[in-house]
């Protein structure tokens, strides 16, 4: 077993002119780096031939599907985790303070938010969605980690070597699963999506890619996760909850890939031109 690194969830306190310091979480921490490294990223994308974005529209487009991932996650997470509160006090909703984000919820936001943001800059969504998706995983890479500095999203129980007993859990040794979907989530599924996309490919197959890749990680990494306490497993006494949403994500992912190799006009074009003369 390996010892868990008791980190304080403070990263550095701030101080001020008024006697007190404002503290600055490694969560929160977190979720600016993984924003900052998106903003380099597009950066860097933006100014290819099927995207043409101005530095302006980046701006105002990363403004739209923060608003999006925190809306959509929060809705998402009452919704899909805590129906049962949502009804009984639809005001749950707004107490952000108790926590309580889902993923699945989030990327549904962040999806809406493309499409509003398409529309306003007469933009396809789907240019939009297989432009964001190589610079999704950054975020998600350091959000897990935010996770696991905070002791929060463990694991299951575990005889592994790597185990580790985390201050919020029982005490038993458990799977530091954060550190599994950092690296499912955030550093394989960058490579792959980046090396996917540094080539011009068919549009809706960078989307569609970013969908069966994280739905397969985050379906494996839910076998070593714990469940949540107040839903536990579906079915079967293995199905949870993040399994059951993340199929669809699976399903339609090879669903756009092939929509996408089968009905781009510019692959289409090309495959005509390299297609044999026949002899007259």
């Amino acid at each position: 077993m390996i010892e868990y690194p008791n980190i304080d969830p403070i990263a550095i306190s701030i101080p001020t002119p008024f006697d007190f310091e404002i503290p600055i979480r490694w969560y929160g921490l977190m979720y600016l780096i993984g924003f900052a490294a998106a903003y380099y990223l597009a950066t860097r994308r933006a100014g290819r031939d099927e995207f043409q974005l101005t530095r302006e529209q980046l701006g105002d487009m990363l403004f739209y599907c923060a608003l999006g991932v925190i809306f959509g996650g929060r809705i998402g997470y009452m919704l899909f985790y805590n129906f049962g509160a949502l009804v009984d006090n639809p005001f749950n909703l707004f107490k952000v303070w108790q926590g309580g984000m889902s993923f699945h919820g989030g990327l549904i936001g962040c999806c809406l938010a493309c499409y509003l943001f398409g529309r306003k800059i007469n933009k396809s969504v789907w240019t939009l969605w297989d432009f964001s998706t190589p610079i999704v995983p950054i975020g998600l890479g350091a959000g897990r980690i935010g996770n696991f500095i905070g002791g929060e999203l463990y694991g299951r129980t575990t005889d592994l070597p790597w185990a580790m007993v985390f201050p919020r859990s029982d005490g038993l040794p458990r799977h530091p699963s954060q550190l599994y979907q950092a690296m499912l989530e955030g550093v394989v599924l960058f490579i792959i999506i980046w090396w996917f996309t540094s080539k011009r490919r068919p549009q809706k197959s960078a989307a569609g890619l970013f969908l069966a890749c994280y739905g397969t990680f985050r379906f494996i990494v839910e076998f070593a996760r714990e469940p949540d306490a107040h839903i536990g497993y579906l079915a079967w006494d293995w199905l949870t909850m993040g399994q059951l949403l993340s199929l669809p994500m699976v399903m339609c992912g090879i669903g756009f890939m092939v929509w996408g190799y089968k009905t781009d006009p510019y692959f289409q074009n090309k495959h005509q031109n390299r297609a044999p003369k026949q002899n007259t």
